[in-house]
């Protein structure tokens, strides 16, 4: 049989049918321990729940393949992976290099951890290769991009930037929470490691919290990180593990209808003359690498610059304001007041999650708040 297509790969989700009764849903096995046989050996090969519940290592199978990886970890949440990185690949005295643009709680803990532990961090505009060639110093061991990157959806050349790491010594990090493996495969790309926040697209429904993994081969340092998550138990639940293998069956089908209705209101509301960022725009700074490097679109996310964002939110109708981003309902979320006084987020910038409500009443609905 022919290799299957990432499409078919995610409808399955690493599942068939159950040999014993044929259901084509998966179980949900929620045991916590495991019998032993007579001779007291393990009779599966299971002993405890941690790291080798049945409903775990499915999510698992399927994300790995889904991102052409050797393995997957999935976690509590996308902090939980995200930290294990930093945590596992960095020693002090070592030195690490994160975006300028990014998710602001984990830009937080890096900041905080960092100055702990003793490690040196440069914040860098990641889509500037010079830049990033710059901040490389003997010590680097880790380079952090993050792209799309939120909130203003800058797009970072993974396999340029994966040669200069790798050249100087270091590994890549790529967290690819909002391109999904519909869009990029950073591990094709030389990465290596890709981290999702799993409670976003992957999982889709706003309903679980997860984080997620993925490596291009089995060494030392994805044996760290598996360490990492067996030692301190940052595992997800049975149950949480089934609700995100449940998200990635329809995953092709939310991410490509999201992008569609996110590139068209991004081109409408740019011949309205609104200041729009999206990669999928020519006007996007580097649309020109996101050409190249993601494929069936661009993307969900969008932000917009408004003179007056809070007023516009409070008359939004179909856009719900809250936080989060990547599931089926269209989320408005201004990212400075949720940041406080220290966000580096414009403070006009409201980010768009697309959901998957009809492309004309979010569009329309924008349209009679502006």
């Amino acid at each position: 049989m022919t290799k299957l297509r990432p499409e078919t790969i995610a409808a399955k989700a690493g599942f068939d049918h159950d040999p014993g009764t044929g259901a084509i849903v998966p179980p949900i096995h929620m045991a916590t321990t495991y019998a032993r046989d007579a001779a007291y050996q393990l009779i599966d090969g299971r002993d405890y729940t941690r790291d080798k519940n049945p409903t775990l290592l499915s999510a698992e199978r399927a994300l790995a393949e889904l991102e052409g990886g050797a393995a997957a970890l999935v976690n509590a949440s996308g902090m939980a992976a995200a930290t294990s990185v930093f945590r596992a690949w960095l020693r002090p005295g070592q030195h690490a290099i994160v975006p300028r643009t990014g998710y602001f709680a984990l830009r937080n803990w890096v900041a905080a951890w960092s100055s702990a532990w003793g490690v040196s961090i440069d914040v860098v505009d990641t889509t500037d290769l010079a830049a990033v060639a710059k901040a490389i110093r003997p010590t680097t061991r880790l380079v952090w991009i993050e792209t799309p990157a939120n909130p203003t959806w800058d797009v970072t050349d993974i396999a340029a930037v994966a040669e200069l790491a790798h050249r100087g010594g270091a590994r890549l990090a790529v967290d690819s929470t909002c391109a999904t493996p519909v869009h990029t495969q950073p591990l094709a790309l030389g990465a290596d490691v890709v981290m999702h926040s799993a409670t976003k697209y992957l999982a889709g429904h706003s309903d679980v919290l997860a984080g997620a993994l993925v490596t291009p081969r089995r060494d030392d340092a994805w044996a760290a990180l598996e360490d990492i998550r067996h030692v301190e138990g940052a595992c997800l639940g049975p149950m949480e593990a089934w609700l995100l293998q449940r998200g990635m069956r329809t995953l092709f089908a939310r991410v490509e209808r999201q992008s569609r209705s996110a590139l068209a209101i991004a081109q409408r509301l740019a011949a309205r003359g609104v200041t729009v960022d999206y990669p999928g725009l020519p006007t996007h700074p580097q649309h020109a690498v996101a050409v190249r490097q993601m494929k069936q679109g661009f993307g969900g996310m969008l932000s917009i610059r408004v003179a007056k964002p809070l007023e516009l939110v409070a008359k939004l109708r179909v856009w719900t304001p809250a936080t989060s981003l990547g599931g089926v309902e269209s989320l408005v979320e201004h990212r400075h007041t949720v940041e406080g006084a220290a966000s580096p987020t414009p403070p006009e910038l409201l980010r768009l999650s697309v959901g998957l409500e009809h492309e004309d009443d979010l569009f329309e609905d924008l349209v009679n708040a502006l």
